[in-house]
């Protein structure tokens, strides 16, 4: 005999969710954050991006010196990538950064400085999609728009019961059709902060407190007895391996060769250490394409650095000059990092691992 699925109980209507996440948000929510003070469409927007992906426990700190440093969107339009690059260190997932100073420039060079107030305009901005339009729009403006983060998508997802994974299409838009559906005409400011918090503070990805949850009664996943099995996960897939090699190149100062990537593929625009094939000589590399004289020191134990499509194994050599340049090095391609008084510059995260053990 086939399996009988559980009955649906009925789908909570909008008229439901938004009061009930409304007044626990009035008791609950977190309204002391940064980016909730002095509310604008450009303080929005730069916590959505730094938020992609990002905890916000890791974000508040970057947050408050991006801001300090770029208070308006001109002033981030008006920066040098180095510097944005450079506050962005650490923090990872750099193309969040590149696309935010392309959309700067073209808000002061096509809107007056000004951000569109609608989803449409705003989701043609380098970076911003529809989610992150609705996050700007219901916050900054106060007009009604839906968002779908990561949060939001897991707290629908369950709340609804809706199988599969969210970055298939009709799993995404079924999800669309119920943030759409939820999202109030009133307050929907506090209401898209309310859903984020929600799924962010309560409706975790592992653990979540059901408990105290204002939604409890009517959601589906908690009825069946597995909220954690929602949203669907990612199908697995076997990832390529690539493997290189970075050399570590000390002066005589104890200055450190880098050299900046192009602008565009992995890491464009940061400086890292001379990246080379695995099967290349290192020595002969650094004397035919660098013109330096080096001597091996030390080859540190390599280790595995993964971006969504591949894995770079990563083996680092520590290097010496043996005597100095016997040319400069081309402006604007190389740069000697002094570790004591270091370049206002963005570093790619090996750079940052690697860097830590040099002053260890």
């Amino acid at each position: 005999m086939a399996a009988v699925k559980p009955a649906r109980a009925p789908a909570p209507r909008s008229t439901e969710v938004a009061p009930r996440l409304l007044a626990w948000f009035d008791k609950h929510g977190r309204k002391d954050l940064p980016w909730q003070r002095e509310i604008g469409a450009y303080r929005v927007w730069v916590s959505e991006i730094m938020l992609q992906q990002t905890q916000v426990r890791t974000v508040i700190p970057y947050f408050e010196r991006f801001i300090q440093t770029f208070p308006t969107v001109q002033a981030l339009a008006a920066a040098g990538e180095d510097e944005v690059l450079h506050l962005w260190t650490g923090l990872g997932y750099y193309s969040r950064a590149r696309n935010l100073q392309r959309a700067a420039k073209i808000i002061c060079a096509q809107h007056g400085g000004e951000f569109p107030d609608n989803v449409e305009q705003l989701s043609e901005l380098p970076g911003i999609g529809r989610s992150t339009a609705g996050a700007i729009i219901s916050i900054a403006f106060g007009k009604p728009a839906a968002i779908l983060d990561g949060n939001v998508k897991r707290v629908l997802a369950r709340l609804h019961a809706v199988d599969g994974y969210p970055g298939v299409s009709a799993v995404g838009q079924e999800l669309w059709n119920y943030a759409e559906r939820h999202t109030p005409k009133q307050r929907v400011a506090d209401y898209t902060q309310a859903i984020m918090d929600l799924g962010a503070t309560l409706c975790t990805r592992s653990k979540p407190a059901c408990g105290i949850c204002p939604l409890q009664s009517d959601c589906l996943a908690l009825q069946r007895g597995n909220p954690a099995q929602f949203p669907g996960k990612k199908p697995a897939k076997t990832l390529p391996v690539k493997a290189v090699q970075m050399l570590i190149i000390s002066g005589a100062d104890g200055e450190i060769l880098l050299e900046k990537r192009p602008p565009t593929g992995i890491w464009a625009g940061l400086w890292i250490f001379p990246q080379i094939e695995s099967d290349i000589d290192a020595l002969t590399y650094c004397r035919d394409e660098l013109r330096l004289d080096v001597e091996l020191l030390e080859q540190w134990r390599g280790y595995r650095h993964t971006f969504s499509h591949y894995h770079l194994d990563i083996a680092p050599l520590r290097l010496q000059l043996r005597r100095p340049a016997a040319q400069a090095m081309e402006p604007g391609r190389y740069l000697w990092y002094n570790l004591r008084e270091p370049a206002a510059v963005g570093l790619a995260t090996p750079v940052i691992k690697l860097m830590g053990k040099l002053t260890t």
